[in-house]
């Protein structure tokens, strides 16, 4: 559930625990296959929560890659924009695999919460106004606002390491906040000065570099030392059919989207719009969101406040990467704005093109990419932005925190809600303090909401 975030070492091996140093063969591609659809399953929790399975099962269990090497991989794919957790598995895959091992790892990380997202959107635009229902969503609110809290904390221990780290984030709430600067530019200031500072001033930027872990390098078929394979070095040639290939399919069902619906319709602005914020999704889903949310609330009218925070809680409870809460906005912006379409047919078909444009990028920033950061591990200066980068997510984290607090805890008809109060501070302290996990938050705190309703 956190913005972008880093693992910590893990501990150094048990000498006594024999699979330590039991060479390893390289996975069937059948394995492969069935261990990311795995992974599209049981992939709750978040990013944080995805790159902690990955890590469990890939670095420590199956031993299909090394520590150093893992964390190289993630450091890159935070520096991306958009889901890391997904970004990390189609690198890995890609690793494996070539090309088809990334797009298998890729699509099968994200296809199990699509079709179970789109069954909860479908419920809760046909039936979201039943008491019932509504009752659910009033207590998913003060949860998912104490989820966005947990999230500037757990990232800032990562992250705010000194005074440096402690003047990026706040120079980044007070500008999305205050001065209402844009996102992207937000990002690409602490990206610049990150590199600048990492430069002349290393030791106050770089972080998060990973610091003694103990590398499993002689049993990991993708060991750290390892050098790179032949589909691992850069090609221009390769790299231009990956380009044109990719570009194509991202934007050819855009264009014939509005082809057929028109280009004043609703589904084609959905197209660009997403396609755009798939550009700007640095740091993860919460960073986002307020981009989002005040373009398809206050520009295109797609939906309500309450719905945008009704569609995070619902994100919340599917696995899969938390920006597919985009295919609950696309959803609802094509039911309540269908066009010549049926209210089902134009969300469903908004919810495609919107998943579809916000995760096809990812592939195109890996699969031309990670040739070329094969070449770059260890390099510090990139280790530096990465720092300043995620330093700023935590200003504009904690703007989303406030923003969600506002309306969770003011609601318009009183002046105060001392149940959201109450919630969403038992739901904090347990995620904080004693490490409850991200569902049964959820799920609890929709029973709650009904209760509530239901006696008072």
């Amino acid at each position: 559930m956190n913005g972008k975030a880093t693992l910590p070492s893990p501990d150094s091996p048990d000498p006594g625990d024999r699979s330590v140093a039991t060479p390893t063969r390289h996975p069937t591609f059948a394995e492969a296959f069935r261990f990311w659809l795995k992974l599209g399953f049981i992939s709750f929790g978040g990013p944080a929560g995805q790159i902690a399975i990955m890590q469990t099962e890939l670095v420590e269990k199956r031993r299909w890659i090394g520590q150093a090497r893992f964390l190289h991989a993630l450091n890159f794919c935070m520096l991306l924009p958009g889901p890391e957790a997904q970004q990390l598995a189609i690198y890995i895959g890609w690793l494996l695999h070539r090309t088809w091992g990334g797009i298998v790892a890729g699509a099968l990380f994200v296809l199990p919460s699509m079709f179970i997202l789109w069954g909860l959107s479908f419920a809760y635009a046909a039936y979201g106004n039943v008491p019932w229902i509504a009752a659910i969503f009033y207590g998913l609110k003060p949860a998912v606002m104490a989820i966005v809290a947990v999230a500037v904390i757990r990232i800032g221990r990562k992250a705010l390491k000194n005074p440096i780290m402690w003047g990026i984030a706040a120079a980044a709430f007070i500008g999305i906040f205050f001065l209402r600067l844009p996102f992207p530019l937000i990002v690409l200031s602490a990206l610049v000065g990150g590199f600048i500072g990492g430069h002349f001033w290393r030791s106050k930027f770089v972080v998060l570099a990973p610091h003694g872990e103990k590398s499993s390098a002689t049993s990991s078929v993708l060991s750290d030392e390892g050098g790179a394979a032949e589909h691992m070095r850069p090609s221009w040639r390769r790299a231009v059919r990956i380009a044109v290939i990719c570009l194509a399919l991202w934007w050819l069902p855009i264009l014939l989207v509005g082809a057929w619906q028109g280009w004043d319709s609703t589904l084609f602005k959905e197209g660009l719009f997403f396609s755009k914020a798939a550009v700007v999704t640095f740091g993860g889903a919460y960073a986002v969101l307020p981009y989002v949310a005040q373009q398809a609330l206050d520009n295109y009218g797609w939906l309500e406040t309450g719905q945008m925070m009704d569609g995070l809680g619902l994100a919340e409870t599917t696995p899969g990467p938390l920006i597919m809460v985009l295919q609950f906005v696309g959803f609802m912006g094509g039911w309540n704005q269908p066009g010549a379409l049926t209210p089902l047919a134009a969300a469903t078909l908004g919810a495609l093109l919107t998943t579809w444009v916000t995760f096809l990028p990812c592939f195109l920033w890996i699969l031309l990419g990670a040739p070329h950061l094969e070449q770059l591990r260890g390099n510090q200066r990139l280790t530096a932005a990465l720092s300043a980068v995620t330093a700023a997510v935590v200003g504009v984290v904690l703007n989303l925190a406030v923003w969600f607090g506002m309306h969770a805890v003011f609601p318009p008809d009183r002046a105060v809600d001392w149940f959201a109060v109450v919630l969403s501070v038992i739901a904090f302290v347990g995620m904080l303090r004693w490490k409850w996990d991200v569902v049964p938050v959820i799920i609890v705190s929709g029973l709650a909401g009904l209760l509530f309703r239901l006696l008072f």
